[in-house]
């Protein structure tokens, strides 16, 4: 081998003036949003450990580090070709374009571009230098949409990773804790750079430090302290055939979801502290188990009921099959719609991971399948009012802002019985301070496109289905060439209003209320959206019932829509021109809409039978 180098550099020197390549060869960048998600997490959760608002900016330079692993490179002349750590690099720089774009209008700019991008003889060209990508990253740095339709996968999962980026950055981040947190990604996160100068001693590098054979994962100790303990060798040997297993099946629904399965469990069965939000604060039970489960239940053996080989072998046979398997089960049905269990799905469509320690919480392993059902609909229907409430009132629903909150309902839910659960979350969501009507105004702005469009498509779906329509909810949500899209009643001509708003400004804040959207498909927008509203209107009839209803069509011979109509008293009415007034009364119905689906008197007809 040649020489080798081994480098720790922060982010701005790893990034700063250095420009990196990808060979064609190399796999596509497969980051989903779990590990986007698992990123932004851990960095927000370190940068408040230390953030006060009063400190000074210069504070950052001690507070803590944070380690984000090697890379490996092979250096070819003046060029770095990523031999591993693409996955970790591609996504940094989509943040720091993310933070650069959301820091543009304000006087406290941190200087990053010369991280991003580099310019010579008035050439751009970014520092992560893969051709096929170029063009994508130009449209995300520049703020403007991109088509990744017929895209590679690597770009299609840039352009959606970069969407993640802005759905679960926590709100804390984005206000005046920015220039603080930018500060401290780029001069206090590490990355060890292992540079050698061929591909071939990278290579070797690359296969000695992911050798399997040498390492354990913690779900590997704890298995190995768990049948240490079981005396009787034709038990230890069964219960291992069982985790073996188990292990499989879950490695099989996605990376790292062995793990996930276990922390969840001993979270919603076992965490009683966790980590208060302030400087100097110690980990609690929920924060050990998500770093260091098996050294949690080894220290916590006692606490859980682990005295003798009996009970170990209980832990495996009963508790770790039983919370395992549901684990599984959920994690599925939020990945496609279950019948019984479609609000799991709509609460992962949110990307709020914090649910499933919350759905295990009350499940005892000799609950009978009815009830396990039923209290995993109750908790699940509970999250979905909460969260469609949070989001209405512009408020966060990051991994971040919720935890603590959440612990608190898993601690206090743990084990109980249907109606003691539904007494407890109808207390829980009747002591929240914001409902529907606190928000008249819920408007799309650059932050909340998803929550939105995840409005829009329940909303539709369910006055749909309320009408006697079949559910076209799995439609409205599909990915793809013929994907829906948010939809502006106006077009974006304040000039054909003139008549009723003072100024720009005043239009767009009422064209994005929600009462002035629908959801329809993306080849919609492109044919008719700038059309005024008056020639639009034909076409909306040919649409989904929620843009069918502005035609006064919709109100002739539609016996399932107006027996709707009657029953639920709601206001819906049609409209031959839509002016500032009427999209007044439509933001009310949207409203009532809402107040119709996330009612808490869900909770209580759960458990009717």
């Amino acid at each position: 081998m040649k020489e080798i180098r081994g480098d720790a550099k922060t982010i701005r020197e790893l990034l700063g003036g250095n420009k990196y390549a990808i060979d064609y060869y190399q796999r596509e960048y497969k980051w989903q949003t779990k590990q986007l998600q698992e990123l932004l997490e851990d960095l927000a959760g370190k940068f408040f450990n230390d953030f006060e608002p009063s400190h000074e900016r210069q504070a950052v330079e001690n507070y803590g580090h944070y380690f984000l692993g090697s890379i490996i490179i092979s250096q070819k002349e003046s060029k770095k070709f990523i031999i591993d750590g693409q996955q970790r690099l591609t996504t940094l720089s989509l943040l720091l374009i993310f933070l650069h774009n959301l820091q543009k209008e304000r006087p406290d700019q941190v200087k990053i571009n010369d991280l991003i991008y580099s310019e010579k003889f008035s050439k751009k060209s970014f520092n992560l230098d893969v051709e096929e990508r170029n063009a994508c990253m130009e449209a995300l740095f520049n703020n403007v949409s991109f088509d990744e339709t017929e895209q590679p996968e690597s770009v299609k999962n840039i352009v959606n990773r970069y969407a993640d980026i802005q759905k679960y950055l926590p709100d804390d981040l984005t206000r005046e804790a920015l220039p603080y947190f930018i500060d401290w990604l780029i001069e206090n996160v590490h990355i060890v750079e292992i540079t050698a100068y061929s591909d071939e001693d990278a290579y070797t590098i690359f296969e000695t430090m992911n050798d399997r054979g040498l390492s354990l994962t913690p779900t590997d100790m704890l298995k190995g302290f768990l049948l240490a303990n079981i005396s009787d060798e034709a038990k230890k040997v069964q219960a291992n055939q069982l985790w073996k297993k188990r292990v499989s099946e879950l490695i099989e629904l996605g990376k790292d979801e062995e793990a996930d399965a276990i922390k969840t469990w001993l979270r919603s069965q076992y965490a009683q502290t966790i980590r208060e939000r302030k400087k100097g604060a110690v980990p609690g039970d929920f924060d050990r188990i998500s770093t260091e489960f098996h050294r949690w239940v080894r220290d916590h053996k006692p606490d859980i009921g682990l005295n003798k080989s009996a009970d170990f072998v209980r832990f495996i046979e009963r508790d770790f099959a039983f919370y395992s398997r549901q684990y599984l089960q959920l994690r599925e049905a939020s990945i496609s719609l279950k019948t019984g269990l479609e609000e799991v799905f709509y609460n992962a469509q949110h990307g709020f991971t914090l649910q499933y320690p919350l759905l295990l919480a009350p499940l005892n392993p000799d609950d009978d399948p009815g009830i396990i059902n039923q209290k995993i609909r109750l908790v699940a229907s509970f999250l979905d009012i909460l969260l469609a409430r949070r989001l209405w009132n512009f408020r966060t629903i990051t991994y971040n802002t919720m935890q603590y909150a959440m612990f608190v309902v898993m601690r206090d839910i743990r084990g109980k019985a249907p109606t003691e659960l539904v007494k407890i979350l109808r207390q829980k969501l009747d002591a929240e301070p914001e409902m529907f009507a606190s928000n008249e105004r819920l408007l799309l702005h650059q932050q909340n496109y998803n929550a939105i469009y995840q409005f829009l498509a329940r909303i539709t779906d369910y006055i749909e289905t309320q009408s006697g329509i079949s559910s076209r909810y799995r439609e409205y949500i599909a990915t793809g060439k013929n994907r829906y899209e948010v939809e502006h009643i106006w077009a974006n001509k304040p000039q054909r209003y003139s008549d009723e708003f003072s100024s720009n400004a005043d239009f767009y804040e009422y064209r994005n209320r929600i009462g002035g959207l629908l959801l329809l498909p993306k080849s919609f927008n492109a044919s008719y959206g700038d059309l005024p509203y008056t020639e639009k209107l034909p076409h909306y009839y040919g649409q989904n019932l929620l843009a069918k209803s502005l035609n006064p069509q919709c109100y002739e011979h539609n016996p399932g829509f107006l027996a709707y109509k009657e029953h639920s008293g709601l206001p819906f009415q049609p409209y031959q021109e839509f002016k500032k007034a009427d999209l007044d009364v439509r933001q009310q119905l949207y409203q009532k809409i809402a107040e119709e689906i996330w009612n808490p008197e869900r909770l209580n007809k759960a458990i009717e039978f």
